[in-house]
């Protein structure tokens, strides 16, 4: 981890009192931490790091964690040309990342990709402000992230068809910066950063996928600045009470606060100057792009992923 976030983590178990965290390095290389720990003052909360990777979630238990379907090697290789296929230039690759990205205005500051699984997003934001944070609750997706981050390229191998595959390297454009970037485990739901850190928010694909979808755009709006601020959310809307209790989703139902379409009562959140989300944001025209997974060579799965930018 990069000894420059020490200025801006805090406890996610305090939240919403800030309390920062104290670093015992053992190991560090060229400002980076490679091994070591983060201890909070107050409640005494350890968070270690190990290979560079800082282990920030405050949610699930050991054995949870251990059983994330996003761990295994398939789902990092299937995530992988996801994020990376443009630059493989594989016909079927999607180009929902250079979409997203092209939303995205120029401006002073610190970006914070949520749920940014293997950091496509996080090393295109890079062009346009000052420093991006990748997060993930997926130790793996961070641990290849980084090494991304440190090696620029990335040799992996791409399920063909049963057992069989074939290698392919994924090489980051010069345009993307390295030094500009950092990836921790961390949970969207308890963001571990100070209030009005960020003027750039992205939250690709996850609202869906968080037991609280109201509690992540609470700690977007926590950790997000009043002004000069810029927000990107994406998301196919795929409520599940496998994630989810119904009573919790922003949409895809007929009744309830939330009756209705999601990415409507989510701009209507944003807009209101006297929510919870406040100071307003001005949405702008919303869109869609067509996203892809790759499960092998004749398996892929097609996702609508509607979207919003909006800006306050």
């Amino acid at each position: 981890m990069k000894k420059k976030l020490l200025e801006l983590i805090i406890c996610p178990h305090c939240l919403p009192s800030e309390y920062p965290l104290a670093a015992d390095i053992l190991q560090e290389s060229d400002g980076d931490i490679e091994t070591g720990a983060l201890k909070c003052p107050h409640c005494d909360a350890l968070f270690p790091i190990t290979q560079g990777v800082a282990l920030l979630d405050s949610f699930g238990t050991a054995a949870q964690k251990a059983t994330n379907k996003y761990e295994t090697d398939e789902v990092v290789s299937s995530y992988l040309w996801s994020h990376y296929g443009e630059l493989l230039d594989d016909e079927h690759a999607s180009q929902a990342y250079s979409t997203w990205a092209g939303l995205m205005q120029p401006q002073e500051g610190i970006a914070l990709d949520a749920g940014g699984a293997v950091g496509r997003f996080a090393f295109e934001l890079t062009d346009c402000c000052d420093f991006v944070v990748g997060i993930d609750t997926s130790h793996a997706f961070i641990q290849v992230a980084r090494r991304l981050m440190r090696e620029r390229f990335l040799v992996t191998p791409l399920k063909d068809e049963g057992l069989l595959t074939r290698e392919v390297t994924i090489r980051l454009p010069e345009a993307w910066r390295s030094d500009k970037v950092e990836f921790v485990v961390a949970n969207a739901l308890a963001l571990p950063f100070r209030k009005k850190t960020f003027s750039l928010f992205a939250s690709l694909n996850l609202v869906d996928k968080v037991p609280s979808p109201i509690g992540h755009l609470r700690e977007m709006n926590r950790v997000t600045r009043n002004s000069n601020a810029q927000f990107l959310l994406s998301d196919p809307f795929s409520w599940s009470t496998d994630v989810a209790p119904v009573e919790e989703w922003l949409g895809g139902k007929e009744e309830g606060r939330y009756g209705g379409k999601g990415l409507v009562n989510i701009a209507a959140l944003l807009s209101d100057g006297q929510g919870e989300l406040a100071p307003s944001w001005r949405v702008n025209e919303p869109g869609e792009v067509w996203w892809k997974i790759r499960t092998h060579s004749n398996h892929y799965e097609l996702i609508r992923s509607r979207y919003l930018h909006a800006c306050r």
